[in-house]
């Protein structure tokens, strides 16, 4: 009878999010680990079966570090930012945009459900700008998005569900790495997303980093934003990508466990969820 209750509990979100548009974000053990690799595609598929309107904008940093070592590129990381000279993005851009776009492209497909890969560089969807270091340093071809355009977007997701890898090209055409977090939050923004969801190694946001159960359940985007110099490493650029979600228009931003079998459905489709939901201000 469990089973028949979660169904009978994920109702009223699947009504209310039918014809929604969901943002996410997908990388760590989720993209790492084989099974979680095929749970994560099936939620998605999911998704798109109920009405729901999923795009999936992704990284790949393991995978960019295997393939730049097989290489013999040095790989140099400053403040959590990969050092990213010509060599380095050429790599990047071909790891992303050729393998691991394209993995994601054929599960989604081989579990019924058609996918488009894309690009910053497709349509011009997005546009970032060279970006320095913590303390200034020259990261090279390190960028932030500065502009979506969602013509593109908007013609493929009607369709297919949109994957989007997270390089982009600067206004003179050169092509940036960017960090994912930031890249689907400005997609999300750009959408008019409903809801953006992180997926990450940890349960969510924790009050206390060294308890693994202080998961804050929910938060507003100024009491997140009041506490992120008592934050630290890769959990600053998902939950400053939350705040300005939010404050974007979407209607709420989501950190959640990738590394949890079906966290995603979790967190839409049950009344508790799993991890940390940013709302905008009260």
């Amino acid at each position: 009878m469990r089973d028949i209750g979660t169904l009978l509990e994920a109702l009223p979100f699947i009504r209310e999010f039918h014809g929604r548009t969901v943002v996410i974000k997908y990388g760590g053990a989720a993209m790492e680990d084989a099974n979680l690799r095929e749970e994560f595609a099936r939620d998605v598929v999911l998704l798109k079966y109920v009405g729901m309107n999923p795009v999936i904008v992704h990284g790949g940093g393991p995978d960019i570090t295997e393939y730049m070592e097989r290489l013999g590129l040095p790989v140099e990381f400053i403040g959590g930012l990969r050092r990213s000279d010509p060599a380095t993005v050429e790599v990047a851009k071909m790891v992303l945009v050729g393998k691991v776009n394209k993995d994601i492209v054929l599960r989604l497909g081989r579990l019924g459900q058609p996918a488009v890969g894309l690009c910053g560089d497709d349509g011009m969807m997005l546009t970032a700008e060279r970006v320095p270091g913590p303390n200034g340093e020259d990261l090279g071809n390190v960028g932030r998005i500065v502009n979506v355009s969602t013509g593109v977007l908007d013609h493929v997701a009607e369709d297919y569900i949109p994957v989007i890898a997270s390089v982009a090209p600067d206004a003179s055409g050169d092509s940036m790495n960017v960090n994912a977090d930031e890249a689907a939050s400005a997609v999300a923004r750009a959408l008019g997303a409903y809801k953006a969801v992180f997926l990450t190694d940890v349960p969510g946001w924790l009050s206390d980093p060294e308890d693994q159960t202080s998961v804050v359940s929910e938060a507003t985007a100024s009491e997140v934003e009041s506490r992120l110099s008592t934050v630290s490493g890769g959990m600053v650029p998902k939950l400053t990508a939350c705040i300005e979600a939010v404050r974007g228009a979407v209607g709420s931003a989501h950190i959640i466990d990738g590394r949890v079998e079906h966290s995603l459905l979790l967190e839409l489709f049950t009344v508790e969820g799993v991890g940390t939901k940013i709302v905008p201000d009260r």
